[in-house]
């Protein structure tokens, strides 16, 4: 399987680890969503564990992969502001953790790319 064959399979891998972590874990990401977001942070957190799973699906299947690798760009773009929270509580705990928070925020970038890359890779292929 040629790397071009096994990016948008270990992107999808990526999604549907994180995806069903929000409902593993479910308090961990409770505490990053934004205080300004209307309802329940758990509602949040179901509802972008929900997206990434259906995102994963979406990228898997070779029918509906730029369609759901666009939209995973786009996701990755929106969830930003919960990193950045995440930084910003996290500002004051100990060195190992205020690295791991901060260091999720310039992940964000190649994330973008990457996905936008599966979208591009996809480009005349169903």
């Amino acid at each position: 399987m040629s790397r071009s064959e096994r990016s948008p399979l270990l992107l999808a891998g990526l999604l549907a680890t994180a995806g069903a972590a929000h409902f593993a874990r479910p308090r961990t990401f409770d505490a990053i969503v934004p205080r300004s977001l209307p309802g329940s942070p758990r509602a949040w957190t179901y509802a972008s564990g929900v997206a990434e799973l259906a995102l994963a699906a979406g990228i898997a299947l070779p029918r509906t992969r730029k369609a759901a690798a666009l939209a995973t760009a786009a996701f990755f773009v929106g969830v930003f502001p919960a990193n950045v929270k995440m930084a910003v509580d996290w500002r004051h705990r100990p060195a190992p953790q205020k690295a791991a928070a901060y260091g999720r925020l310039p992940v964000q970038v190649p994330l973008v790319l990457w996905a936008r890359g599966v979208a591009r890779g996809s480009e005349g292929r169903s």
